[in-house]
């Protein structure tokens, strides 16, 4: 995988009144960190794994990842994605080489049907985010973000599923437990925040629409939640208004491109929403697979960026 860089931006830091360092992982492989995890997982499976063929269920990051990790060990790849899939991430699965199914409405309709399709085929399944393979894949950004930036005392994080959150929390707490980090959600989509804030009696599907699709998870992993309820700080949301905002600013300010998923743990820093002791904060820009169409949605729906006090 690439190394990707952990930059810091005048700006932000003006704008924030915080030192914040950005990892850029919308310009790892395939555009987004999912990758780590689809090829930690792949290479470790056996030849008789690997002849059944691969089949998982994304909303496009996952998909391309394991269909880039696919093609590395020529075995024929089979990816369930919903029908509103952004076609750049469909074109893009194709590219390396996977068949894409397009059925249902959302990731979870996706998943019961690639899960249908395993059963009768037998392939070989890739679970996006509750599988321990994945998670230590994910953890591989936080390793790298602590390395090139050890003076980091937060780092944020977005949440859909868990994986990527969940081995960040896995990495740096068992090697720098000082460290607060911290998961953010969609408001329209927030079933870990609201089984972290204990409402509801727990653990509540949770999904509406929201411009963050990558992390538009109905019911996140078990796995993945026990790593969160043992071990994160404190999990927050931000409104689609402030993801929207924060894609634009960082297409505007910074040159890049980014989807929702990673403008979302962007926009609760710009927002303020970080806590007043945090001084050094890291960002995970999960990826930068946008549908270039969403552009004038997020006009749209944009605020005004608060500045510091």
């Amino acid at each position: 995988m690439h190394r990707t860089p952990c930059k810091t931006s005048t700006t932000l830091n003006e704008m924030t009144g915080k030192k914040v360092y950005l990892k850029l992982e919308n310009l790892q492989k395939t555009g987004s960190f999912k990758i780590r995890g689809a090829m930690n997982k792949v290479s470790q499976l056996s030849e008789a794994e690997c002849e059944k063929g691969l089949i998982a269920a994304s909303a496009g990051n996952h998909a391309q990842g394991v269909a880039y990790a696919g093609k590395a060990r020529n075995v024929p790849v089979t990816i369930f994605m919903p029908i509103g899939t952004p076609e750049a991430k469909v074109n893009a699965t194709k590219g390396y080489g996977a068949t894409v199914k397009l059925v249902g409405q959302n990731f979870d309709e996706a998943f019961v049907a690639a899960r249908e399709e395993q059963l009768r085929t037998r392939a070989t399944f890739i679970h996006p985010f509750d599988d321990l393979a994945v998670i230590e894949g994910q953890a591989t950004v936080a390793m790298e973000m602590l390395q090139q930036s050890p003076e980091i005392d937060t780092i944020v994080v977005p949440a859909g599923g868990g994986g990527l959150l969940a081995g960040t929390l896995l990495a740096v707490k068992s090697t720098r437990p000082d460290i607060r980090v911290i998961g953010v959600q969609s408001a329209n989509s927030s079933a870990i925040a609201t089984a972290f804030k204990g409402k509801n009696g727990g653990l509540v599907p949770f999904q509406g629409k929201t411009i963050a699709e990558g992390i538009n998870v109905k019911v996140p992993g078990k796995l993945t939640m026990n790593i969160i309820h043992s071990l994160v700080d404190d999990i927050i949301t931000v409104s689609e208004a402030e993801i929207a905002s924060a894609i634009l600013f960082m297409l505007e300010r910074e040159k890049t491109l980014i989807e929702g998923a990673g403008a979302a743990a962007v926009a609760a820093v710009l927002n303020h929403h970080m806590p007043s002791a945090s001084r050094n904060v890291g960002i995970i820009v999960s990826g930068g697979n946008l549908d270039i169409s969403k552009l004038a949605e997020c006009q749209n729906m944009s605020i005004q960026v608060p500045l510091a006090k």
